[in-house]
């Protein structure tokens, strides 16, 4: 058996430590897109209108937790509904 490294130490206290925080409810949003609108545009709008997003059909929408982008996805059905399926994590800066 290998010995135990402080890093392994660090690794292991760590992922105890996140343990704690596993039952705390976060809200995942997930965002097709963002437009600005005059208010007279919104005024405007009626059963039926369209209004065109910036994105392209088949473009990965963001996933975000607790207000912070965390994610790409791709919408998905499933079962008859919507859902999303993970294609990419935002990686950190």
């Amino acid at each position: 058996m290998a010995p135990v490294t402080t890093l392994d130490a660090a690794v292991q206290s760590t992922a105890q430590s996140a343990s704690h925080f596993a039952d705390i409810p976060l809200e995942v949003q997930v965002e097709l897109d963002r437009k600005t609108m005059t208010v007279s545009q919104i005024l405007e709008l009626e059963v039926g209108s369209l209004i065109k997003l910036n994105r392209s059909a088949g473009e990965n929408i963001d996933l975000l937790v607790g207000g912070a982008l965390v994610a790409f996805a791709e919408i998905v059905v499933f079962e008859e509904m919507l859902g999303v399926r993970i294609t990419d994590f935002k990686s950190i800066d």
